[in-house]
């Protein structure tokens, strides 16, 4: 079954104070991952948002950790399971249909921004 996550990650050291969001899909062995800044809402308009290098699939599973090297804390917000909206999954131009609490719906994702829009039935 395909899985995802989204993770705060907060970020508060001296040379770097940063809140932002990982969004994170399974993807066979590990983990395709961007990065938001603020959450999407619910037929609202599209955000930035920024391909990171992908994750390990531990991170589907974890609910708070804190990251070694002083690289902040992560906490899960939001997962569940995805299913794909047409044929294939490009990193860069995907539509997904994710069954969450805070994104529930379909998730569009063109170049570098995204969006979160409701379900039509």
């Amino acid at each position: 079954m395909n899985k995802w996550v989204l993770l705060q990650h907060k970020i508060d050291r001296p040379d770097c104070i940063e809140n932002h969001y990982d969004f994170l899909i399974e993807n066979g062995e590990d983990c395709l991952t961007w990065k938001i800044f603020e959450i999407p809402s619910i037929n609202g308009p599209a955000i930035k948002i920024l391909k990171q290098l992908n994750h390990r699939l531990i991170w589907l599973y974890r609910e708070k950790y804190t990251l070694s090297n002083s690289r902040g804390e992560v906490q899960r917000i939001d997962h569940g399971t995805y299913n794909l909206v047409g044929d294939f999954l490009d990193e860069d131009d995907f539509s997904l249909k994710l069954n969450g609490k805070i994104f529930n719906g379909i998730f569009r994702k063109k170049v570098n921004s995204c969006q979160l829009i409701s379900e039509i039935n």
